[in-house]
């Protein structure tokens, strides 16, 4: 007994454990409290199996439960057995139409969906970002508005932007939980869905395929802010000038060492379409590098030593010559310096 008590004792509090731990996330990395019309859908698919899976539960459980009281062996009885219905047809058919049911009313509102957020007719009339996956990093291209950026993409709140994705290398799965479903970024053939947001804020994206070693790694975020804010930063961000001096001279030593280590053959500083490495244009109004890591003086100079060690397979690693840390906290402060605009995602929503 005390050894069976032990185990009921251990498994009761990895159940509670279990059970705080679900609770546990972001606001903005959750597909359980939508933010927008394809998160929105998304939940509505989650909310309808579960709820006729608990129905089959408690119809199964009660059928069980019949069973075992009715044909219980009672005290002094004899061994009887139950009346068998094998080869029933009527019992039969009715377990095997109702599982077809079951799937058919599940399948069609999932399919309805489906086609919903791949609509193009739209497209034409609407913002459009040409998306392009790579290990391990996003890359956003502004069609028609001569804006590329990375890891950051800034969206109007309450207008369809279409996302038309590409990758660079192996399959990619963009998804913003709080935002919509996820949808597969393929090397050759073309994907395209919307996001739709409700309301002002920065939303995290996440790759939600195996792509490699910092797989993990490869987050990115989805700044939603007011029209008039958006059109602002667009239109910092297109009279942006790369060649303008840094205002100090440590960042002004920064941007030489930069260009004297040829960072600017991988990382674009405006709208060039160089896209080998993630677009440094508003690099400075970040608030996470390589992914996933806090935006700090200390991180950057890491980064740049040793990038293999904050993210595993990445394609920075020796590329370049190798850099000390001395010359890598000039080479931060002036990309930390890189802030072309008001609009940032610490302003997004307040």
């Amino acid at each position: 007994m005390k050894g069976w008590m032990g185990r009921f004792k251990v498994l009761s509090l990895l159940g509670l454990v279990a059970l705080f731990l679900s609770a546990c996330g972001r606001e903005n990395l959750t597909a359980l409290n939508p933010k927008g019309y394809g998160a929105e859908k998304s939940l509505d698919l989650i909310i309808l199996p579960t709820v006729i899976m608990t129905v089959v539960l408690v119809i199964v459980m009660v059928i069980f439960t019949v069973a075992l009281i009715k044909f219980r062996k009672k005290k002094g009885q004899e061994d009887v057995i139950p009346k068998q219905v094998e080869g029933n047809q009527t019992l039969e058919t009715i377990w095997t139409v109702i599982p077809i049911l079951l799937l058919i009313v599940i399948a069609v509102p999932t399919v309805i969906y489906t086609f919903d957020l791949a609509d193009e007719a739209d497209a034409s009339d609407s913002l459009n970002v040409n998306v392009t996956g790579n290990q391990y990093w996003w890359h956003f291209d502004y069609d028609g508005l001569d804006i590329q950026t990375s890891q950051d993409v800034y969206i109007p709140v309450g207008e369809k932007v279409y996302f038309n994705m590409l990758s660079s290398d192996v399959i990619h799965s963009l998804w913003v939980p709080a935002l919509s479903g996820k949808l597969d970024v393929n090397p050759e053939n073309e994907n395209t869905f919307y996001l739709q947001a409700y309301e002002e804020g920065v939303y995290w994206g996440k790759c939600a395929e195996l792509c490699g070693p910092s797989h993990s790694l490869m987050d990115f975020k989805v700044v939603v802010v007011s029209q008039e804010e958006f059109d602002q930063w667009v239109a910092d961000m297109q009279n942006f000038d790369p060649e303008t001096e840094p205002e100090t001279q440590t960042a002004v030593d920064g941007r030489a060492l930069f260009e004297e280590n040829n960072c600017i053959a991988c990382h674009a500083i405006g709208s060039s379409p160089v896209a080998v490495g993630p677009n440094l244009t508003n690099f400075g109004d970040r608030t996470k590098l390589a992914g996933t890591a806090d935006m700090t003086k200390e991180n950057i100079i890491q980064w740049i030593v040793n990038p293999e060690e904050m993210k595993p397979g990445n394609k920075m690693t020796g590329m370049y010559p190798s850099v000390s840390e001395e010359d890598a906290a000039l080479i931060a402060e002036y990309l930390l310096q890189l802030r072309p605009s008001e609009i940032t995602p610490e302003s997004a929503g307040n």
